[in-house]
């Protein structure tokens, strides 16, 4: 008899080091990768520490906001993430979405808790391109009558 798994933590037996969630997280022009296995709460991201990857504390409260919302499942999980793109501000929110909808996938019924939080909705706003003829996006060059 076939068993189908129903939910992502049957999927991967315990025993095994395989990754049990994956969660995806963009704003601006970064894109984060949030792999959970399962652990002792422990964060990395790009193969550093919180505290060396990212300078400003700031930054650093954005990224465990995830894990201090909802303590009893990120104690349980440790967090790899892979980040790559735009600068560390833009990274940081990438990367506290990527956590956010990592542990939707591992428990549904916290997915009001970070709702409510605000860290379920996605940033969606990008610089504005350059435009021909134009300074930047919206300044023009000065005009000169002679």
């Amino acid at each position: 008899m076939i068993r189908i798994a129903k939910n992502v933590r049957d999927r991967v037996s315990p025993a095994s080091n395989a990754p049990v969630a994956h969660g995806v997280g963009r704003r601006k022009s970064s894109v984060a990768r949030a792999w959970c296995y399962r652990g002792t709460g422990n964060l990395v991201i790009n193969g550093k520490e919180v505290d060396r990857y990212f300078d400003t504390h700031i930054t650093r409260t954005m990224v465990v906001t995830p894990l201090t919302v909802v303590p009893q499942v990120a104690k349980n999980y440790d967090l790899s993430i892979n980040v790559c793109g735009g600068g560390l501000c833009s990274q940081a929110d990438a990367i506290k979405l990527a956590i956010s909808r990592a542990f939707v996938k591992l428990h549904d019924d916290i997915r009001a808790t970070l709702r409510a939080h605000g860290l379920l909705t996605s940033d969606d706003r990008v610089k504005e391109r350059k435009k021909p003829g134009q300074k930047a996006a919206r300044a023009k060059f000065q005009f000169v009558k002679r």
